[in-house]
């Protein structure tokens, strides 16, 4: 990986399947967290339970919420081309590119945190609140801290490509600022 500058912000121009899961997956984190601290403590199983979720899209392709907004006629701009068996939405695992290793890190950080909120200390949850927080903001606003921080490190961006990559083919359904349908 090749170290680079500059900002990397998702395209926000429509609601497709994975910045929808995000937004979902915010919202779950924020009021999970509200409900470990204010109300019951084990209520972080459930950021568990998200967490869990997303080291499970990030090795498997397979999201069940993304499944359920395929149903409701979402496009995706990550699933796999090809056709799955019973029309089901898998997320392309052909690669370990920037968007995968996001649902990786970010499952496995709240999970390790939601842990250490109940048998170590309530303050872990700020950890699990704030990330809530930036799934929603990276969701509305298409700027995420961490997949810049990847970027920046030199991970391949697919929902984005760099223009100057002609490996990388944008996702199906999205058309680049100049391209008209």
């Amino acid at each position: 990986m090749a170290f680079r500058s500059g900002i990397y912000i998702v395209p926000t121009d429509r609601w497709y399947i994975e910045r929808t899961v995000w937004l979902i997956a915010g919202a779950v984190l924020i009021a999970s967290t509200a409900a470990a601290a204010f109300y019951q403590p084990l209520f972080a199983l459930f950021i568990i339970a998200t967490g869990i979720a997303s080291v499970v899209v990030s090795l498997t392709g397979f999201c069940l919420v993304g499944n359920v907004l395929h149903r409701l006629g979402f496009r995706h701009m990550l699933g796999t081309r090809e056709s799955t068996p019973g029309h089901l939405y898998f997320m392309q695992t052909d690669r370990w590119y920037l968007e995968r290793r996001i649902y990786l890190v970010v499952g496995i950080n709240i999970s390790i945190a939601s842990v250490l909120s109940i048998v170590h200390s309530v303050w872990w949850l700020t950890f699990t609140g704030f990330v809530g927080v930036a799934m929603v903001w990276f969701a509305g606003t298409g700027f995420c801290i961490m997949a810049n921080g990847l970027y920046w490190l030199g991970a391949e961006p697919r929902l984005a490509p760099e223009p100057s990559d002609a490996r990388v083919s944008p996702p199906d359904g999205y058309l680049s600022p100049g391209r008209q349908a």
